[in-house]
């Protein structure tokens, strides 16, 4: 890795000028709006940590031509209360108008942080995360006292609130998508970082990384003792020394001691539970996460040669930059990170640079300033591949990432590397599986380290190739394709796995592996057919497969067409792509129609979906599934906000557009069999009946081929 320089600023960096990446997929640019880079701040704090008054500091104060909109859940339905929905489609629309987003609602779960940061990736917009962690006593202080409260969240309910919501509080990190990560501690540093973005011109950038995080904090009172020792008609500033924000890698902070819930009615948020079910099924769904799976799908990597090897640095990030483009078009899924210890490091800012001319999604490639042995206990990234700039004997020493890497795994490293190669060649590389005995594994989650071997331009060094840099550049794209391809083999590997632990059936996008040639025969006839969409089970990652798949068989089609995110974006000229989404659809049925001739399917989209890209859902009636949880699942699939696939075709052929029922009311009913209609209080009761239930469906479903059967699909191909 490059060590000009190092060390870190007491204070942000400033805003450094940005390389322009449009806005994203659909995004008006006009004039001298090109190349501007969108920015979307989602702010994560209590009610009384002061998201509004930041958010309307930031809009009203900005002095460098960044024009600003500010999200607010409380006021979004026509000054009014509204929902996450709501929210989303205003930041969507914001971010396609070429402006950038303030996110105003408190967003302290990670599952209510996913689909702002989906959302900014997919129009590729820079995601940050501005944590208002002033002290609970503040907040509840602020927010009992106020008056007149945009969401009528005040009063005595609001200390309620507050400290219920606090216990639920997931520090934000790197690893859900985010860019950046600012840390207000006090409100001196809330008007440090008002200042930062209010600086912030249209062409101007920040740097990534975690900025004023600060160690645990101890356990605050209770809220029953400081409401005795409070007065509440005060409101309380943060006090205590001011810290200034420094780039501090962050640590998860533990939340605060569980305590009995008691119910509050009001509007302020939907993080807060309805009801003694949907409290038991959020906290069971909780339990899982894709933390670590995001791990397994990233890559963290030094810059290979241009340190002791000395290859240039101009024609070196040239070549990074397009293999990374040309890796990360040919695989979903996958992250690409490279790391420098330098926040001054020249690579790091000419690939920065040159990536986001080539509009590469920011969320998927980046880069980062840290140890690449300490990523995760420093940083909060997750990264169980590493990379390592190697020698050629695959020895420990020679100084750099090398030493560094081979230091921190320890000896289990050095026999490993052994059982796989004894030396290596320029241009290629090795996977070594790293043991769970080295301290690398244990502390930072390493599971592999992928040894590779690039050119060489120092005459001090073995195999210096005297500056031919025609022979040097094609090693050093042999280096990091070779690299990518291995990760990749990585990847297959760990989703293999996760898919035969399931159960799930592969499906033709699961196949990743450029090098298994096997692999490559039995892809090749299905990748030309499904050039225009993509078809594949949910298994991207386990927290979506555990989302995402709600009956025993349950697949998506998936159309690849950048502003085509749901049924509200469909026109007529799409009729061709959503006849081919249903025919796949169809033969993905007929398949498991001959596997299990018992089963029954309806194709249908969601009115309203929770990913943004439009998919076809072609699922089993048979519903049964673990990830089955609750009354929004079940009535999103069994109710009018599951629109049938042959209804939709038919709609626009008519119409030009469809009809959606976007009513959230839809997805709060009660829960009733979708075949005889009975009632039932809770999933589990619902489950047991339908798994005896033998009454017919309704009859519409009956009609039109709504609904797939065996004997429907076997008619069909007579």
């Amino acid at each position: 890795m490059d060590s000009d320089a190092g060390g870190s600023s007491s204070a942000p960096p400033p805003p450094s000028a940005a390389i322009g990446a449009g806005a994203g997929a659909g995004a008006e640019t006009k004039g001298d709006e090109r190349g501007r880079k969108q920015v979307m701040v989602v702010l994560v704090g209590p009610p009384g940590s002061g998201k509004s008054t930041f958010a309307d500091a930031v809009v009203g104060g900005s002095t460098a031509g960044r024009h600003w909109v500010r999200v607010c859940q409380d006021t979004i339905g026509n000054g009014k209360a509204g929902t996450k929905i709501q929210c989303l489609k205003a930041a969507s629309d914001a971010l396609k108008e070429g402006k950038s987003v303030l996110v105003d609602r408190c967003n302290l779960e990670r599952e209510q942080r996913a689909d702002f940061v989906k959302l900014g990736g997919t129009l590729r917009a820079d995601v940050h995360a501005v944590s208002l962690d002033l002290p609970a006593k503040v907040c509840i202080s602020r927010a009992v006292s106020r008056k007149g409260h945009e969401g009528n969240l005040q009063g005595g309910k609001a200390a309620l609130v507050v400290n219920r919501m606090l216990q639920k509080k997931e520090t934000p990190l790197l690893t859900e998508g985010f860019s950046r990560i600012m840390c207000c501690n006090d409100d001196g540093d809330i008007k440090k970082a008002v200042d930062l973005y209010n600086g912030l011109g249209p062409s101007d950038s920040l740097p990534s990384g975690v900025f004023g995080q600060k160690s645990k904090r101890p356990v605050q009172v209770g809220i029953m003792k400081f409401l005795k020792k409070t007065d509440a008609s005060v409101v309380e500033t943060s006090s205590g020394p001011k810290q200034a924000l420094t780039e501090i890698k962050p640590a998860q902070q533990n939340p605060l001691p569980k305590q009995e819930n008691v119910e509050a009615g009001f509007a302020c948020s939907m993080e807060v539970e309805k009801g003694l079910n949907d409290k038991m099924e959020n906290e069971e769904h909780a339990k899982g996460s894709d933390y670590c799976d995001v791990g397994s799908r990233t890559l963290a990597f030094p810059s290979i040669s241009t340190a002791d090897f000395q290859f240039d640095l101009d024609r070196a990030s040239d070549i990074i930059v397009d293999t990374a483009a040309n890796f990360l078009q040919k695989f979903d899924n996958i992250r690409l990170v490279l790391v420098d210890l330098s926040e001054k490091s020249r690579i790091l800012s000419l690939v920065k640079q040159k990536a986001a001319k080539k509009s590469i999604d920011s969320n998927r490639f980046f880069t980062y300033v840290g140890d690449i042995t300490q990523l995760h206990t420093k940083g909060g990234l997750q990264c169980s591949v590493i990379g390592n700039a190697a020698n050629w004997r695959l020895k420990p020493g020679g100084g750099g990432v090398n030493t560094a890497i081979y230091s921190a795994a320890g000896e289990s490293l050095q026999h490993a590397t052994k059982k796989c190669a004894d030396a290596l060649r320029p241009g290629t590389s090795v996977v070594v599986p790293l043991p769970s005995t080295s301290p690398l594994h244990q502390r930072e989650g390493v599971t592999h380290v992928i040894h590779v071997l690039g050119p060489n331009m120092n005459p001090m060094r073995p195999d210096c190739l005297k500056n031919d840099y025609t022979r040097g550049s094609k090693i050093l794209r042999e280096a990091y394709t070779s690299l990518f391809e291995n990760f990749a083999s990585i990847v297959q590997s760990y989703m293999g796995k996760q898919n035969n632990e399931s159960g799930a059936e592969k499906s033709a996008s699961g196949r990743i592996s450029p090098n298994d040639t096997k692999m490559k025969r039995e892809d090749n006839h299905e990748s030309e057919r499904m050039k225009k969409h993509k078809l594949f089970q949910p298994i991207m990652t386990a927290k979506r497969q555990h989302e995402c798949t709600k009956a025993k068989r349950h697949v998506l089609v998936i159309a690849r067409m950048d502003g085509l995110d749901s049924l509200a974006d469909v026109k007529k000229e799409h009729l061709p792509l959503l006849r081919r989404m249903h025919s796949a659809g169809v033969k993905w049925a007929h398949k498991f129609l001959e596997e299990d001739a018992a089963l029954e399917f309806r194709l249908g989209y969601h009115s309203v979906p929770s990913m943004r890209q439009l998919h076809l859902h072609i699922i089993s009636q048979d519903f049964n599934s673990a990830s089955l949880k609750n009354k929004k699942h079940w009535n999103s699939f069994t109710t009018s906000f599951f629109r049938d696939s042959v209804d939709v075709i038919e709609e626009i052929e008519q119409n030009g557009s469809t009809t959606t029922s976007s009513d959230e009311k839809v997805l709060a009913m009660e829960l009733r069999c979708h075949r005889c209609r009975s009632a039932h209080p809770n999933i589990p009761k619902l489950k047991s009946h339908i798994a005896i239930c033998k009454s017919p469906f309704p009859s519409h479903l009956l009609q039109k081929n709504r609904l797939l059967l065996s004997s429907t699909m076997h008619m069909d191909r007579t």
